[in-house]
């Protein structure tokens, strides 16, 4: 399933790298994709992961402002 977050305080390559290293970890996470000018995060993950793809990211400093799943 395709998630696309926007999410707060994405400023730099280093914010892309942890964001990237952070979600990698997860089980059922394929693709990770960060734009810095946006702050848009997209993903290929498995369905009903979208509570936790939003807390882990929330708890590397990158609260989600919105969410679209599809």
């Amino acid at each position: 399933m395709k998630y696309t977050m926007i999410v707060e305080n994405v400023k730099c390559g280093g914010c892309v790298k942890s964001i990237e290293e952070g979600l990698a970890v997860l089980g059922g996470v394929q693709e990770v994709s960060v734009d810095i000018r946006s702050g848009c995060v997209s993903l290929e993950a498995e369905e009903g992961l979208e509570q936790c793809l939003a807390d882990t990211l929330s708890g590397l400093g990158y609260p989600v402002k919105s969410t679209v799943t599809g």
